[in-house]
């Protein structure tokens, strides 16, 4: 880059970092309130609190880099209108696409980076957060029971327990099992929650069991110890299943058909991968609707005020529906293909105001009127 380029690189790498570090601190105090629940009985958790909350922050560098891209090229363009730079270099003879480049390249560094943080940074980012959450709980109880509440973590199962004892123990508990055809209730002075052959399962002891048979009577089983495994229920608890968001790319295309949550959440993880795919697009998208709505067009000596409200809308709205077209593609994966074809239709749509919407350069006489009023300031400061 030469040293025009150079300048207008770092007139818009400024802001964008600032704007990225700003909205970065505003999500992650928001996500820092909403763990703080799950931190806040052990009082030895400082540490892992602070861990979990920095932990986030690859996902939310991802959902607001577009944004801070697109507000950090228009303060850029729209500073440079202010200071009369932008004449100055028309004046000299430097045209709308050389200013345009080096924030075109910025944003297409950042699509790079983007892209990495979505496909590598932020999966293991959150394969780390529920380890930790894992060392801070003790135990995977807490996201099935609540001492002294009925509980229902799947569909046709209710799990209650007097109280939790240390280490995770649960004691005087109940599990009833109201699925069709086979409603079972398991009764246990003491049970725990394990992860046992890699599937959830409660390990009951001093249990018994009582079966509802086909006469109307009831079996009742006394045992020493039960296992109960969840694998059978729809009990989609983070704790158990890894999350869309904390999967890597090859997790999300093809998942593991023998695992439950997976069976339930083909179409949810595929157009997962298709978001993670198509959302770093959405950088140089927004760049371009920022220099096509401050740099396209004709001349303006009065300003850039409306065009700014108008790109700014344009930006806003686009982000907006990238997240309501990921959201359909949950439940029907035929559209995912338009979570690649929003970006690259505004990058051809703003490409175009850009290259073919030449701005009116400014005649002489304005330039030379410019110019006076310039050194008329000057020589009045």
């Amino acid at each position: 880059m030469n040293t025009l380029e150079s300048y207008v690189f770092r007139q818009a790498l400024g802001p964008l970092l600032a704007i990225l570090a700003a909205l970065a601190a505003v999500a992650l105090l928001t996500q820092g309130l909403d763990r703080l629940s799950l931190i806040a009985a052990n009082r030895n958790s400082g540490f892992a609190f602070a861990w979990v909350t920095i932990l986030a922050l690859p996902q939310l560098v991802s959902l607001i880099l577009p944004l801070a891209i697109y507000f950090a090229v228009a303060y850029a363009i729209n500073r440079m209108h202010n200071e009369s730079e932008t004449v100055v270099a028309y004046s000299a003879g430097v045209s709308h696409g050389r200013l345009a480049k080096p924030v075109l390249r910025l944003s297409l560094a950042a699509a790079v980076v983007h892209l990495g943080v979505v496909l590598i940074v932020q999966p293991a980012a959150y394969r780390e957060i529920r380890e930790t959450i894992y060392e801070v709980r003790g135990d995977v109880a807490a996201s099935l029971v609540r001492e002294g509440s009925f509980t229902f973590p799947a569909e046709d199962l209710t799990v209650y327990a007097r109280e939790r004892g240390p280490n995770g123990e649960m004691r005087d508990m109940m599990i009833h099992d109201a699925r069709p055809n086979r409603p079972i209730t398991y009764n246990a002075s003491r049970g725990a929650v394990a992860m046992v052959n890699g599937k959830p399962a409660v390990i009951m002891r001093d249990a018994q069991v009582q079966r509802q048979l086909e006469d109307g009577t009831v079996q009742v089983v006394d045992f020493d110890q039960y296992l109960l495994e969840l694998g059978d229920f729809s009990v989609d608890s983070e704790l158990f299943y890894l999350k869309p968001s904390d999967r890597f790319l090859f997790e999300l295309v093809a998942p593991d058909l023998t695992n439950y949550f997976d069976q339930r959440n083909v179409d949810r993880l595929l157009a997962e991968a298709h978001y993670r795919l198509s959302s770093p697009l959405l950088d140089p998208a927004l760049a371009l609707i920022a220099l096509a709505g401050l740099l396209g067009g004709e001349f303006s000596r009065r300003g850039y005020a409306r065009r700014l409200v108008i790109a700014s809308v344009a930006a806003l709205l686009v982000r907006l529906a990238a997240l309501a077209i990921q959201a359909e593609c949950v439940d029907n994966p035929d559209l995912n293909p338009l979570q690649y074809a929003l970006p690259l239709l505004v990058c051809a749509g703003a490409g175009w105001m850009l290259v073919f919407a030449h701005p009116r350069r400014p005649s002489r006489r304005a330039l030379k009127r410019r110019r006076a009023e310039l050194a008329a300031a000057g020589a009045g400061a």
